[in-house]
């Protein structure tokens, strides 16, 4: 089930505020998402909305609101078993956390996010709008090559869902690259990138989607010629296509258009031989130094010195330009290793008071669970009336990994295999290793239909890892068999010690007689 096949209530409110969002009406849509909030009585929707608020504040850089905002749209999510959800709103928290200065809490959402979204089974739109989101909070956090990776799983997705090339055009993403090169002295690396840029709306243009085109990407598209256009090449660009100020100002209402507007019209002033208007505008201007770096109107205040003939006046400029994009660099690496450091203590002191328990429970190969937790797990499920199944994972052909290409290289078959099954499980279910190649898995309240598809999905998703870089020659795949566990109460423990053993015939059965899992 897709995660908008679980919208119920207000369902149809929250997807006309989405698609306000995604016409840059931010702040129509926060005002939507607020209402939704307001009169839904369903978890899903409330949770999505609070997220998509949440984004709406961040275009709007309505900054005094994400502390609060953030931690409602956790609040609401918590419960809610939704990778895309949780991914979607990591990268978004990203964000709040770089404009609070907690880099290292902002790189932790951000692994979270990639990882989160990296779980999503289904190819549906909201996944490709959540890497959409997390390309961006990378970019802006000068996470250049992770954001490029990024938005181009978005437009994988996206092109697989219908969504229009054009949505996920993402320019703002090269635009951002192009001026940080610029800003350490790659100018000529900085006008490839800002040509690349170009010739993408030239492809746009004499196709005839340029109406297609986000109003977020028309005003970075339009940025982009104007930079280019400051830095000396005017744009080339087809009859009828739109110049750079008519992109800039149907760029939409966020705070970052509204940014890239006041700048743009910097760079045209200096395309333009008008250098005194340009300075004038950059003393006038106010604009974040998120957008496109702090070193961006000291870096245009260079080229209009330059535009005059005033070369101290450009150098001194310039000079400052390289000051301030070095001391965001040198200023995400205190914070970094500030924060490093307080995750070490803080990580030391945990260690101290729970290490001998975390040993004891703990597989340590693949960090699942053991085979005494997996006793503890059983004890405690004995004590409950709930039913369950039972389900046991062996390796088919491990004898052969170990013989050919070393216990080292089993131990990272092991490894794999175990982040396969816990990324394919239920919200609750418990994963062990129960010794050697053969892992458990028990599934409380799932039936036979639940465990079936339960197994399915474990065969399927180890089949299509790739393990010929891992052990060429050598496949690997899983038997998996499965037992319900039939009893309740003081009876339940020699129940599930019985459905072990079903479960472990059924396995061998399995892998003498393979047949698809139904």
């Amino acid at each position: 089930m897709g995660w908008v096949d679980r919208l119920t209530d207000q369902a149809e409110a929250l997807m006309q505020a989405r698609a306000l969002m995604e016409s840059s009406r931010s702040a129509e849509a926060c005002v939507a998402f607020e209402q939704v909030i307001r009169t839904s009585d369903d978890p899903y929707v409330r949770a999505d909305a609070l997220v998509q608020r949440l984004s709406a504040l961040l275009n709007l850089g309505r900054s005094a609101e994400y502390a609060a905002a953030v931690d409602h749209a956790f609040e609401a999510a918590r419960d809610i078993a939704e990778p895309y959800l949780h991914g979607h709103l990591h990268a978004l928290a990203a964000l709040a956390a770089h404009h609070q200065g907690a880099f290292d809490r902002c790189v932790t959402h951000l692994v979270q996010a990639s990882r989160a979204l990296g779980t999503v089974p289904d190819v549906d739109r909201e996944t490709a709008w959540g890497w959409h989101d997390l390309a961006m909070a990378y970019s802006y956090l000068s996470f250049h090559g992770h954001a490029l990776s990024a938005i181009e799983r978005a437009r994988q997705l996206g092109n697989a869902t219908g969504i229009a090339e054009e949505t996920f055009a993402a320019p703002a993403i090269r635009l951002r690259n192009a001026v940080a090169l610029d800003h350490h002295g790659d100018t000529d690396g900085c006008l490839r990138v800002l040509r690349d840029i170009g010739t993408d709306l030239v492809k746009f243009v004499t196709t005839g989607r340029t109406h297609l085109l986000r109003p977020s990407s028309r005003v970075a598209y339009g940025y982009a010629l104007a930079r280019l256009a400051a830095l000396g090449e005017p744009a080339r660009l087809p009859a009828g296509a739109p110049e750079a100020t008519r992109l800039m100002i149907d760029g939409g209402d966020s705070a970052r258009a509204r940014d890239l507007r006041q700048l743009g019209a910097v760079c045209l002033a200096i395309a333009a031989d008008r250098s005194a208007e340009a300075l004038t505008r950059l003393d006038t201007a106010v604009v974040s130094a998120e957008t496109l770096g702090a070193a961006e109107s000291a870096r245009l205040r260079s080229v209009a010195y330059t535009r005059c003939g005033d070369h101290v006046a450009a150098h001194d400029a310039d000079r400052y330009a390289f000051r301030l994009a070095n001391r965001r660099n040198d200023r995400l690496r205190d914070m970094y290793v500030d924060g490093i450091a307080a995750r070490l203590d803080h990580e030391e002191m945990r260690r101290t008071t729970a290490q001998y328990t975390a040993e004891a429970l703990t597989d340590p190969l693949t960090g699942l669970a053991n085979r005494r937790q997996l006793d503890r797990y059983v004890s405690d499920l004995a004590g409950r009336a709930d039913r369950a199944m039972v389900m046991i994972c062996d390796l088919d052909g491990f004898k052969s990994v170990n013989t050919v290409h070393g216990h080292h290289s089993g131990d990272l078959v092991l490894q794999r295999v175990a982040g396969v099954i816990n990324r394919v499980m239920r919200r609750g279910d418990f994963v062990a290793r129960f010794g050697g190649d053969e892992f458990v898995v028990v599934l409380p309240g799932a039936g036979r239909v639940e465990a079936a598809e339960v197994a399915r999905r474990i065969t399927e998703a180890v089949a299509g890892e790739e393990w010929e870089s891992l052990v060429p020659g050598t496949p690997v795949g899983v038997s998996v068999g499965w037992a319900e566990v039939d009893g309740t109460g003081p009876a339940l423990r020699d129940a599930l010690s019985r459905a072990f053993d079903v479960a472990t015939r059924q396995m061998r059965a399995t892998r003498q007689h393979p047949h698809p899992v139904r």
